[in-house]
This record gives C-alpha cells, structure tokens and sequence, in this order.
C-alpha cells in the first residue's frame, strides 16, 4: 500500500506549494497630483501590482466581483497602499473612482496589474492675490497621507510622486529639489510644468509655490463667474422681472395703441 500512498502525497504537497506560492505585492505606486486654478487637485494614483501563478484565478474573481470596496480590496489583497494619499481633512473627496486593471501574464505565469484611482481633493493650495491680476499658489502640506517616520512623512521606498502645476505658471520656491526635471540652470524652472520625486524622499519640509497672472478677458470672466455663483439667484429672479416687464409694456402698447 505504501508505494500507493506516494502519487497521493506528492499531490498534497503540490498543492501546499502551490498555497505557499499564492500571493499579492504591490511593487510600485506613482501618485500624480495636478493642481487647479481653483486651489483643488484632480489626482490620480497608480499601483502596480504582482501577483503569482497560483493568484492570478484569484485576483480575476475579486475583479468581477461588484460592490467590493476600497477597503475589502485593500484586504483581499494583503496591502495597505490601497488609500487616497492625497487627502484633506476640511474638504471632501470627489469623483472617486477605482479600476483594477486587467493581469498581463510573465512568460513563468506571474501576472502584473495596474490598480487606478481617480479622484479631486478641495483646498490642496491656498490662494492670494499679491498684484492685478496675478496670484501665489501655496501648497498644502497637510494634505499627504504617505508613509510616517520618526522625522515626519515620506514617500514609500516604492514610489514617485509628481505635481503638475497649470500651463504659464511660474515656480516661486520649491523644496526639496525634485528629481525631475533637472535644469540646465540650478534652481531655474522656468518653462516646466511637471515635478517629480522619487522613492524615499523626505516631506515633512516640503514647500511648493508659483504664481499665476490671469489675463485681462479671464479676469473678467472670473468676475462674472464669481458674481453668479454669489448672487445667482437674485440674478435670475430680475432677468424673469424685466423680461415680464417688457412683454407686458408690449402687450399694452399693442392693446390700448
């Protein structure tokens, strides 16, 4: 019976290996944070994801599963990198949305999946008027949510951060230094628009400024925009009066001649 007894147990102990061999590993997270006019961030983090052989099954079932969570994802799948690192605690998360991506296969079985979150964050910058025209935008350090050190946060060993400021905006300060770009001219960041650090990098010092000038037609198109958005309403109701006022003169000039 004992020779019998060896496919048996050589079956169990594939399958224990196979168990051993299953698991997630989030191996990279790139957070892109572009900044608005309005002092909010629409950001987008990016998390790549391996997984083995034996947890590609896995993964696909939690994919097409619906009403999953962020938080039963962030359980399912055995990390904590799952969160908005982005987050401010005055102003709400909005637009959220998450898609995990579909597995690419690695010639041994492995697979790699990219897991996408999109969303806005309210009062990432703050936002002052210091000429016509022209505004600082200061941002907000107490919006990251990365990793704790004794020292304050920092970036996790296995990630980038990028901040992408509007188009024409120029750098007041900025540190630390990013990675990139590099400038030809130390300090000199004129021209660029997108700013990177990489893995590890320290933030509990980290300051960013720049300046805005507006011109002369979006200023006036702010003005505009600012005084609906605040008397909206009492706008609407004279439009509604005068235009009843004028076909009611109408009517009775037409009637009584």
């Amino acid at each position: 019976m004992r020779p019998l007894l060896i496919p048996f147990a050589l079956i169990i102990a594939s399958f224990l290996m196979l168990q051993a061999n299953a698991y997630f590993n989030v191996t990279y997270l790139n957070t892109t944070v572009i900044l608005q006019n309005d002092t909010s961030a629409h950001v987008r983090e990016v998390i790549t994801l391996f997984m083995s052989n034996s947890s590609v099954s896995q993964y696909l079932q939690y994919r097409q599963a619906i009403n999953l969570t962020l938080s039963n994802w962030d359980n399912a799948l055995g990390t904590n990198y799952l969160i908005e690192h982005i987050i401010n605690p005055e102003s709400n998360i909005s637009r959220f949305t998450f898609l995990p991506g579909p597995v690419m296969r690695n010639i041994n079985g492995s697979g790699i999946a990219y897991l996408t979150m999109d969303y806005y964050v309210g009062n990432v910058t703050t936002k002052r008027i210091i000429a016509p025209r022209k505004f600082e935008y200061t941002f907000n350090d107490k919006v990251f949510n990365f990793m704790h050190t004794a020292s304050g946060q920092a970036l996790y060993p296995n990630s980038r951060l990028n901040i992408i400021i509007p188009k024409g905006a120029q750098v007041v300060s900025i540190y630390p230094a990013p990675d990139s770009p590099t400038p030809s001219i130390p300090g000199n960041y004129t021209g660029y628009t997108e700013f990177s650090w990489y893995s590890g990098e320290p933030l509990s010092k980290f300051s960013f400024s720049y300046i805005i000038t507006e011109s002369l037609q979006q200023e006036v198109i702010n003005y505009f925009s600012n005084l609906f958005a605040k008397y909206g309403l009492i706008i609407y109701i004279l439009v509604i009066v005068i235009v009843v006022g004028a076909i009611a003169y109408l009517y009775i000039r037409l009637a009584f001649g």
